[in-house]
C-alpha cells in the first residue's frame, strides 16, 4: 500500500450487515457472478470485524483497523496510524501521522468522497455527521437509505456523477456504505410481504441484487486510472441464530464477515 497510495485510485465499499456465511454461499452457488469474477480464487475470505455495529466498526475502518483475518496473527495491515510498538504495521504497509485514514489521504492529495447508506452517514443529527464528516464531500438521501428497494442503483448513480465531476488528473479514495444488506431487506424476495419479515433469506436476495448493479459502480472507480478496491462487511447479523437477533452482540453471526481486496483495471466493463 505503500506504493498503492498516490499512484491509483482507491474504492471501499462495506457491504453493510453481510454475514459471512450468506456470502460464502452465494458465491459457491454462481448466485453473484459479478462479485466472483473479482473475489481472488473466486471466494471470499473469512475474517473478523473490528466492531459489532456499523458506528464502531467504522470508526476502526477508518483508523486503518479492517477486518482481521480469521487465524492466528499478527496480520500486517493495509494502513496503519504510526505508533510505537504497532505489531501489524509492515514495511509495505501506508503509515499516516493524521488521527485517521481518510484526512490521511485527503494529505496525500486524494479527494476524499463518501456516498452514505444506512443512518449513521445520514448527516440528519450529529451523530449522523460524524463519520460522513471525515470527508471533503458527503452524499445522502432517503433514497439512499435501508427503507429504499433502489438504494443501491442510487448510490451507484451518484458515484457515477462523483467520478465524471472529477478532474483527471484528481487521485479519488470514493467510500459506499452499501445499505441493501441491512434490514428491512425483505423486499429483495420475489414474493416475500412485509409481513413475512426479513430473513436470511432475504438477506441473501438483497446481495443478489447488490451485485446485479456493483459492476457500473466498479467501471466508475476504474474508469480513470487503476484502482485499488477493498470491498467488505463492517459486520453482520442475526436472523434468529441461537436465538438472537440482529447486531450489537457477540454471536459469530455477528462477528465473522466476507472481506476481498483486488486491482481494477482502467476501463474494467461494467458488467
Amino acid at each position: 500500500m505503500s506504493e498503492i497510495v498516490g499512484s491509483h485510485d482507491l474504492l471501499l465499499i462495506t457491504l453493510d450487515t453481510l454475514r459471512y456465511d450468506v456470502a460464502a454461499e452465494l458465491a459457491a452457488a454462481g448466485r453473484i457472478p459479478h462479485l466472483a469474477r473479482h473475489l481472488p480464487g473466486g471466494i471470499w475470505e473469512k475474517r473478523h470485524a473490528p466492531g459489532s455495529f456499523t458506528y464502531a466498526s467504522h470508526q476502526a475502518i477508518f483508523a486503518g483497523f479492517l477486518p482481521t483475518p480469521a487465524a492466528p496473527g499478527p496480520h500486517p495491515r493495509l494502513f496503519a496510524a504510526r505508533f510505537a510498538g504497532s505489531e501489524t504495521t509492515a514495511s509495505r504497509t501506508f503509515v499516516f501521522d493524521t488521527p485517521d485514514l481518510v484526512s490521511a489521504l485527503a494529505g496525500a492529495g486524494y479527494r476524499t468522497v463518501c456516498i452514505g447508506g444506512v443512518g449513521f452517514f445520514n448527516r440528519q443529527g450529529p451523530l449522523g455527521s460524524v463519520l460522513p464528516g471525515m470527508f471533503q464531500e458527503s452524499h445522502w438521501e432517503p433514497e439512499f437509505g435501508v427503507a429504499s428497494p433502489t438504494s443501491f442503483e442510487a448510490q451507484v448513480a451518484r458515484a457515477e456523477q462523483v467520478v465524471a465531476g472529477l478532474p483527471a488528473e484528481q487521485r479519488l479514495f470514493l467510500f459506499v456504505n452499501v445499505s441493501a444488506l441491512h434490514q428491512p431487506n425483505w423486499f429483495h424476495q420475489p414474493g416475500a410481504t412485509r409481513e413475512s419479515g426479513d430473513s436470511r433469506a432475504t438477506h441473501a436476495a438483497a446481495l443478489e441484487y447488490v451485485d446485479a448493479h456493483i459492476g457500473r459502480l466498479l467501471a466508475a472507480a476504474s474508469s480513470r486510472r487503476r484502482c485499488f478496491a477493498i470491498v467488505c462487511s463492517d459486520h453482520g447479523t442475526a436472523y434468529g441464530d441461537d436465538g438472537y437477533t440482529g447486531h450489537r452482540l457477540g454471536h459469530e453471526a455477528v462477528w465473522t464477515v466476507p472481506y476481498a481486496h483486488f486491482f481494477l483495471q482502467p476501463g474494467a466493463t461494467a458488467r
